[in-house]
């Protein structure tokens, strides 16, 4: 079994647990408001601000370098995003929750590592790529939301095929450089990836509660 298998198969668990999680339950039901949903754009506009910040560290890197992929860098897209949900002034709207400020330390923490840095590319662009499509699709229909703000996270025309690109992405996986323990440190990394991304999504449905 190559190494992208053993990882999906892996953490397939986590994977569900996260698509699961009640806040997106909530916003495909259309049962959230525009600026309910710009709090999840605004969480992600801080974790990918760090993600993509490591990937622009880690460009030469022989091992990470495979895995920096300019064209995905989210930052513009959720700046659009962010701006039509809240307007021009949405820099002072958002900021980081809890669970976010965890989820950031943590990509930071691992940026010297480079099984880590794949570990959190992987959770969150391959879903990104994968579910995230269907989301978009859902969001575009719920909130009206078109090419050019509000959704634009969602879009990677830069990449071209999507399912050209994620096996290109998958045979990287399988080429890289390491042993079984360093696979299994790395599958333990994305299992973590994918409890953190969800304590985000739990702590945006406490919010969101909340302010009800």
């Amino acid at each position: 079994m190559t190494f992208s298998e053993t990882l999906r198969n892996a953490t397939w668990g986590d994977h569900e647990s996260a698509e699961d999680e009640s806040y997106l339950k909530e916003l495909m039901a259309g049962r959230l408001s525009a600026q309910e949903y710009g709090e999840m754009v605004a969480q992600h506009y801080f974790a990918y601000l760090a993600l993509d910040g490591v990937s622009k560290r880690l460009a030469d890197h022989p091992m990470a370098g495979p895995f920096v992929f300019p064209s995905l860098y989210r930052e513009a897209a959720l700046e659009r995003d962010l701006a039509t949900v809240y307007g021009p002034a949405w820099r002072e709207r958002i900021e980081p929750s809890k669970a976010t400020r965890t989820l950031v330390a943590r990509i930071e923490q691992v940026a010297d590592w480079p099984g880590g840095y794949i570990a959190h590319h992987y959770t969150r662009y391959m879903g990104d790529l994968s579910g995230g499509q269907f989301i978009r699709m859902e969001l575009q229909k719920i909130y009206g939301y078109g090419k050019g703000g509000g959704v634009d996270f969602y879009i990677f025309d830069e990449v071209g095929s999507l399912p050209r690109f994620k096996n290109d992405y998958r045979a990287r996986l399988d080429a890289l450089p390491v042993d079984e323990a360093e696979q299994q440190r790395i599958i333990r990394e994305v299992r973590l990836a994918y409890q953190l991304n969800t304590e985000v999504l739990a702590e945006l449905l406490h919010m969101v509660r909340s302010a009800a």
